[in-house]
């Protein structure tokens, strides 16, 4: 049973922890979901210390930040598609009081995202894809090239086909993670109170529990313990490994690394869209940023290429074999990136989940809360995985169509009797019969 956690009375205007050190949450992991979860948190009167020895340079720090829930829909998951377009719906929002909080601009580019074909096999995959997007009646079309080069008109001279996604749009993953260090360390979280968190450097080792197992706390690798009166674990893919010693929890997190190229693409390549595609089977997508409105490079604007997936462990080396992949396939697409510069390889590791969907909520120990396993689109669904976390926190409740949004999130799906890992009930299916149906593995035809 979760108690909800509410603020504990203060002194008037006091901002760091209560007089006997315990905080109210404690948030492992400093990328873009945990820092939205206790900026959320700090919002709702709640104090809050984040842990995390190098916040912002994990998946987040490799994210090209694209919000494109129909772009990413996939042949059977219903559940992440509805899912997605919950999260893109919470993003303006999002953004807009990020801005009011800290005066910084997220880089929220709403222009629409153009896929690209390369080839006719790749259009028939593409028209596959258009057709699961009209069975679930998202909003997307088919274009003529001569359609797609008047959007772009730096593609290549052998496109074969495209289509369009008005609603799927982009944010830079970077400049909201900044913003949302600011707004931690801002007076004023947003709520009109003095700033209620705090960013400790500093790597979560062990959740501390009480004698009735009560999660109070979390202990560092320098054996301090934060105490608090509630967990919540967004530690990536690493959180499974965190939590391998809390009696009946089961997350089965893995690392997926993937790499992405930063290029300067100066003024001579200004791509308006992100422009998505398949080159012979093969995904790639190219994001543009804001250009850079002043001073030496005014005009130039960073493009990020991606993305390569590796199932591999956290493997942090950028590789020849990578980096090539990707280039080959952005420049049959767009070959001005010839002349881009690189700027900059980053490989990371996403958190992967055995069904593809994330973890998101109250456990089953008391006071101990997960919000990990989002795979690519933890910059997607981080402000709904936020809003998720903190109700659960208080205590409050979400609207019905956000609840409906998430319950394919539930952190006890891989603890239910008969549930095996890489396994999600089927429609009827009995969990004392082993009946398990497989989930599907991500399929090729879809650009991603």
């Amino acid at each position: 049973m979760h108690t909800p956690v509410r603020p504990r009375p203060r002194t008037a205007g006091f901002a760091g922890p209560s007089p006997d050190g315990l905080r109210d949450v404690v948030v492992v992991g400093g990328g873009i979901v945990g820092l939205a979860v206790a900026w959320c948190a700090a919002r709702a009167g709640l104090t809050v210390t984040v842990l995390d020895p190098a916040p912002g340079d994990g998946a987040t720090h490799a994210a090209a930040g694209m919000l494109a829930p129909v772009t990413e829909a996939d042949f059977g998951e219903d559940d992440a598609l509805r899912l997605h377009l919950a999260a893109a719906a919470a993003w303006p929002g999002f953004a807009a009081d990020l801005r009011a909080a800290t005066g910084r601009d997220v880089g929220l580019r709403p222009a629409g995202t153009l896929t690209l074909a390369y080839d006719a096999d790749d259009l028939a995959l593409l028209r596959r894809v258009l057709a699961l997007h009209a069975a679930h009646g998202l909003a997307s079309h088919e274009l003529t090239v001569a359609d797609a080069r008047r959007r772009e008109p730096y593609l290549g001279p052998r496109v074969a086909g495209a289509a369009w996604a008005p609603a799927d749009h982009a944010v830079d993953p970077r400049a909201t993670h900044a913003a949302l260090l600011a707004a931690l360390d801002a007076p004023g979280t947003g709520s009109g109170t003095a700033a209620r968190a705090v960013v400790v450097r500093a790597a979560a080792t062990r959740v501390a529990r009480d004698a009735a197992g009560r999660a109070v706390g979390v202990h560092d690798d320098a054996g301090h313990l934060h105490a608090a009166g509630a967990v919540v674990v967004a530690a990536g893919w690493e959180s499974g490994a965190l939590l391998a010693d809390v009696p009946g929890v089961v997350v089965p997190t893995r690392p997926v690394k993937g790499q992405t190229l930063r290029l300067d693409a100066g003024p001579d390549l200004a791509l308006e869209h992100v422009v998505r595609g398949v080159v012979q089977g093969r995904p790639v997508y190219v994001v543009p940023r804001a250009p850079v409105s002043d001073g030496p490079r005014a005009g130039h604007r960073e493009v990020v290429v991606g993305a390569t997936t590796e199932e591999n462990p956290d493997d942090r080396r950028a590789t020849a074999g990578g980096v090539f992949a990707l280039l080959r396939d952005a420049r049959a697409l767009l070959p001005g990136i010839d002349e881009a510069a690189l700027v900059d390889v980053t490989p990371r590791a996403r958190p992967a989940t055995p069904d593809n969907l994330p973890l998101v909520g109250p456990t089953s120990v008391p006071g101990l809360h997960v919000a990990t396993g989002h795979g690519r689109n933890g910059v997607l669904l981080a402000p709904l995985t936020a809003e998720a976390v903190v109700a659960g926190l208080t205590g409050d409740g979400l609207p019905p169509d956000v609840a409906t949004a998430l319950a394919a999130t539930r952190t006890d799906r891989f603890t239910r009797p008969g549930t095996v890992p890489g396994t999600v009930p089927g429609p009827g299916d009995d969990p004392a019969s082993g009946n398990r149906r497989a989930v599907p593995t991500a399929a090729p035809t879809a650009p991603r």
